[in-house]
Order: C-alpha cells, then structure tokens, then sequence
C-alpha cells in the first residue's frame, strides 16, 4: 500500500483542483479524492510513459516538456497539447526574460528595469480551470 501511495499525486493537492471548479459550499467525499487521485496518476504515468518511450527510440534520457506536448497529441489529446505548448512557450520565454534581467543585475525592486523585451508583469498563471467553465456556459 504504501508503494502505491508514493506513486499517486498529492490527494491535498486533487482536493484543491477539484475545489477551484465546485461552488464554495461543495462538499467532496474522501471517496471521490481518492478515485480522482487515482485517475490523475494513472493519466500523467501514462502521458509519461509514452513521452519516456520517443525518449528512449531517440537515445536522449531526459523527457521534456515537448516530449509531453508531443505525447499528449499522439494519444489523442491535442487540445491538451496545445493548451501545454502555449504555456511552454510562454514559461520559456518568461524564463528567458528574468535570465536577461539577471545577467543585467537587475531584480524586482529596481524601479527603472527596462529591457528591449517586455517582461511579464505577473508570474505565469495558467488557469485551466477558467478555460473549462467559460466552455461550459458558452
């Protein structure tokens, strides 16, 4: 039992997924946790995997987050990947545009940071869970 549990995503952190989409006076059963927990782990080892075979086919030991996007698509999720391609796009270039500022010595503080790119005001959010719920009354 405690081999399984090791394998399964956080049951808190399914709990805070699943709460984000419900109205603020839901109740979630222990039971429905752990069946979503479940489901979850069992569709990222399966994303997973798929990514880590074109890894291995390829002789490369690291999956990335193109490797993913590319997984997702093969089994049939592409509107999973694309919504994962543009939020690594995005998380790249996020990345790329604190390393400039970095190399440039400057933090958050500094008033006058400007660079040639525009850096993100915010830190990265991706919010799937809006996405679902405008679908949902659209």
């Amino acid at each position: 039992m405690v081999d399984e549990q090791v394998k399964l995503v956080p049951i808190a952190n399914v709990g805070r997924i699943m709460k984000q989409i419900l109205p603020p006076t839901a109740k979630i059963s222990k039971e429905t946790k752990e069946t979503m927990q479940e489901c979850a782990s069992e569709f990222i080892s399966f994303v997973t995997g798929e990514a880590s075979d074109k890894c291995h086919k390829e002789n490369r030991r690291t999956v990335n987050g193109d490797d993913i996007c590319w997984a997702l698509s093969s089994l049939g999720f592409d509107n999973y990947a694309e919504v994962m391609l543009r939020y690594l796009y995005k998380l790249r270039d996020f990345e790329r545009v604190k390393a400039n500022q970095n190399k440039l010595g400057l933090n958050d503080d500094d008033e006058d940071n400007t660079l040639d790119e525009e850096a993100p005001s915010a830190p990265l959010e991706f919010n799937l869970m809006e996405r679902v719920q405008r679908r949902r009354f659209n």
